[in-house]
């Protein structure tokens, strides 16, 4: 036994979250995502087969992947910013409403049935594969991003949203940038630097909010699995760098639609729990 786990269940659990972080890697890299959409099923369905209780599960699973993307971030980060595709100045503008927004959905995490967390993946898993599957070049909400308190509120609902999916703000950033004329492949690099902007502060705001909480496992601090990020992360790490080849060599549909058939499978399997 280790931590109440018993060695074979122990064995399984490890390789399938080796696999998760190795696909969380590659997805890091070449979406622009912290691989919080995939990472966070499996983790709700690794605390699951544990008897994690269903009032943390899902809380647990969000904390603990975005304490997982921050060193998948800043691996993914550097490549993107080397190739010089990150709109850094974007990235600055958006860095204090985002991190606000952040915090602000850390604050409700410590309150919200599970249901909530689902929902909100739900809804922009599902807005963002439509629009990357079916979409084109007319689907424009303007030319270029907005200027001042609306590009400020973007960014505030992209840390909002993101800090209760536990993603890195990809799946939002580069739907919204696309919308607003910028091309993928930029939105994917610049996305990559937020989630590094909203996976700190994230982390360290889902460890206070579950912090004290019954029904967590022995191994958690607050919202996030210390046992889930020390299987995860190495092979996150690994296989960024993948990822980020893959996403520069790519032509602009294929990638497209490469991530809009990948978040429609994530909407699709949470709708699926929602009614377990």
């Amino acid at each position: 036994m280790f931590m109440g786990i018993p060695y074979g269940d122990l064995a399984v659990l490890a390789a399938g979250l080796l696999a998760a972080g190795a696909l969380a890697g590659v997805l890091a890299g070449l979406f622009g995502v912290g691989g919080g959409a995939i990472i966070v099923p499996i983790l709700f369905e690794a605390f699951r087969l544990l008897g994690v209780d269903e009032e943390v599960r899902m809380p647990l699973a969000v904390g603990t992947s975005l304490a997982i993307i921050i060193p998948t971030s800043i691996r993914s980060f550097r490549g993107h910013w080397k190739k010089g595709a990150v709109d850094m100045a974007l990235l600055r503008s958006w860095a204090v409403p985002v991190v606000v927004g952040v915090l602000v959905g850390s604050a409700v995490a410590r309150f919200a049935d599970p249901w909530v967390f689902k929902l909100v993946f739900i809804l922009v898993a599902g807005l963002n594969a439509i629009k990357l599957l079916f979409g084109n070049d007319t689907w424009r909400l303007a030319t270029d991003l907005p200027k001042g308190w609306l590009l400020r509120a973007y960014g505030s609902f992209i840390g909002l949203a993101s800090a209760l999916m536990g993603i890195g703000g990809g799946q939002i950033s580069n739907m919204l940038m696309t919308l607003h004329g910028r091309g993928i492949h930029q939105a994917v690099a610049t996305s990559a630097g937020l989630g590094l902007i909203i996976s700190i502060p994230g982390a360290i705001g889902y460890v206070l909010a579950g912090w004290g909480r019954e029904g967590l496992p022995p191994d958690a601090i607050g919202f996030v699995s210390v046992l889930g990020f020390l299987l995860v992360v190495p092979t996150t790490l690994l296989t960024a760098q993948i990822g980020v080849n893959l996403a520069h060599a790519w032509p602009k549909r294929k990638l497209e639609v490469a991530f809009g058939i990948f978040l429609a499978i994530v909407c699709l399997r949470f709708v699926v729990s929602i009614f377990e």
